[in-house]
């Protein structure tokens, strides 16, 4: 049986230090990372636990083990999951999304109040940064405010700013992440589809990436024909996909808390000329943005070549978005450069093509494919996207 691909506890006591350096420099004594089932990424960078549709928090100062805090249905899957020991509950944790007051009988509490004064027992708590500040309710905020009544800063940054470049073991989880979803949007190409509705043509996708490994399929974004022009369209179980038809399909799959997104633009069937020439210039705006995506270079140079063969295609007013956008722990996170971005690539950092054209006669379409930032290049994550995308530029030299 082959070794389970995760991140190890040492790469979180290495991020955990890297927190308290980062501290030490601002002036923080305590830092509070939040999360819940809707921005969970910097809570599973800190702590491996992902909460669903519950509340989450880890809470450290600059000695000792965080704490990790949940809510009482998911206390047993946070202690399974996380990578610290000390797990405590909140009840300002329970459910996001209704107002009711829920019994849990069985629940043993601590509270903000409870945990401030542990803490001051550690040492000083005159300022805490909190990350997810604008993802908390206002009461939520208010209660912290009152429990730890110290200075409470914004501290996002610190977590976007380690999590731009990865670790050996985060890129063997993104790796995984993207072979998974390769695998699903191989599935779907291989299939015949022409018939089918598109919920029925994503089952084939989704079912795959599932039996190959995925955590979760974060999204599938689905859109057929006409429907291929939604953007962010998602299947419908009224559509029916006829011969054709252009297939607009991204396949975004997390894998250990990793999320990997890949797109193929293809069509089913006898499809017209006007289709194959968005396919095309999609395929030949990836390749020719691809020789800048390279440690050392600025990040406008990528996304100016991608645009500048729109241009010149003539194609430039159904170009709607950047194309590139960072990826890790969130499908889409930093960085997110545009033609003005002077900021450079870095070894170990991963990034997803999004080169997309909407709107056009011959169907809407976009690739999206990961990669690895190296000093001689990018290492592409998703090996069955590129070996299309090549085959393609291949037949027609031939």
């Amino acid at each position: 049986m082959e070794k389970h691909i995760c991140i190890p506890k040492s790469d979180f006591e290495a991020r955990l230090a890297n927190l308290r350096d980062e501290m030490n420099k601002r002036g923080l004594d305590v830092m509070f990372v939040y999360g819940d089932e809707y921005r969970k990424e910097n809570l599973r960078y800190v702590s491996n636990y992902w909460p669903l549709f519950e509340r989450g928090g880890m809470i450290f100062g600059m000695s000792g083990e965080p704490t990790v805090l949940c809510a009482p249905e998911g206390e047993k899957v946070c202690r399974e999951m996380s990578m610290w020991e000390n797990v405590k509950l909140l009840p300002d944790f329970l459910c996001v999304t209704v107002p009711d007051e829920i019994d849990y009988p069985l629940a043993t509490y601590t509270s903000f109040k409870n945990l401030a004064a542990e803490l001051r027992a550690q040492g000083k708590l005159e300022k805490m940064g909190i990350v997810g500040m604008e993802d908390m309710s206002e009461s939520l905020m208010n209660k912290i405010r009152a429990a730890f009544d110290c200075e409470l800063v914004r501290a996002d940054d610190i977590l976007y700013k380690l999590r731009l470049t990865k670790s050996p073991n985060e890129l063997a989880c993104l790796r995984e992440a993207a072979r998974i979803a390769d695998e699903g949007m191989k599935a779907i190409m291989q299939a015949d589809i022409i018939g089918m509705t598109e919920t029925q043509a994503c089952a084939i996708a989704e079912g795959k990436a599932r039996a190959e490994g995925a955590e979760q399929v974060t999204f599938t974004v689905f859109g057929s024909g006409e429907r291929s022009a939604l953007i962010i369209g998602r299947p419908s179980s009224a559509k029916i996909i006829h011969d054709g038809d252009m297939i607009m399909l991204a396949l975004a799959i997390q894998y250990e808390g990793y999320v990997a997104t890949c797109e193929a633009p293809f069509a089913v069937g006898n499809y017209s000329e006007e289709t194959r020439r968005v396919i095309d210039t999609l395929i030949h705006a990836s390749a020719a943005g691809l020789p800048y995506l390279r440690a050392g270079q600025p990040m406008k140079n990528f996304v100016r070549a991608v645009r500048d063969y729109f241009r010149e295609a003539g194609l430039a007013e159904y170009d709607v978005y950047p194309p590139l956008h960072g990826i890790g722990c969130a499908e889409a996170e930093s960085p997110y450069p545009d033609e003005n971005t002077e900021a450079l690539f870095e070894v170990g950092m991963t990034c997803n093509t999004d080169i997309s054209l909407f709107g056009l006669p011959g169907g809407s379409n976009r690739i999206e494919e990961g990669f690895v930032i190296t000093e001689n290049g990018a290492q592409t994550l998703s090996p069955f996207v590129r070996s299309y995308c090549e085959g393609w530029i291949a037949n027609e030299r031939n």
